[in-house]
């Protein structure tokens, strides 16, 4: 049975994909949870509209995504941390920190999309990895300085 897909199916493919499944897996799982329709011209039509308008919205998001990029590239932040003695940290650098700092910078990324193993919990320089999009990652060089 040709179907064609309503929405991103990770084992079959992606939304306006037309694809032959067997009909008892189209019947009781695709269709009910509204994943695919019945390929016919007139779906057929829709899904090629869908499809256009996905690499579109995809063309911009990649653009701003590129934009983000760049301005990471060119940025470095400096966190200033009370130390005791030894140089060790009073308390430790998050992804909190570090976000706090990038929106000093007008960067808005989401907090969880930093990537840090760890806390800091040391002076020095430290390169964090920001994940921009799926697949897409940008380091980060953090200063961690005595106040």
């Amino acid at each position: 049975m040709d179907i064609i897909l309503l929405q991103d199916v990770e084992t079959l493919g992606t939304s306006g994909d037309i694809i032959k499944v067997k009909p008892g897996y189209a019947r009781n799982f695709l269709f009910p949870r509204g994943l695919a329709v019945r390929s016919s011209k007139r779906n057929r039509a829709l899904a090629d509209e869908k499809k256009n308008s996905a690499k579109a919205r995809k063309l911009r998001e990649t653009q701003v995504y590129e934009e983000l990029v760049n301005k990471l590239k060119n940025t470095e932040v400096t966190i200033e941390v009370q130390v005791g003695e030894e140089d060790r940290l009073f308390g430790s650098v998050t992804t909190q920190d570090i976000h706090k700092a990038l929106i000093e910078k007008d960067i808005e990324i989401d907090r969880h999309s930093i990537e840090l193993e760890e806390p800091i919990k040391a002076l020095g320089i430290y390169d964090v990895n920001i994940k921009v999009a799926k697949g897409l990652l940008q380091e980060l060089k953090v200063y961690v300085i005595q106040a």
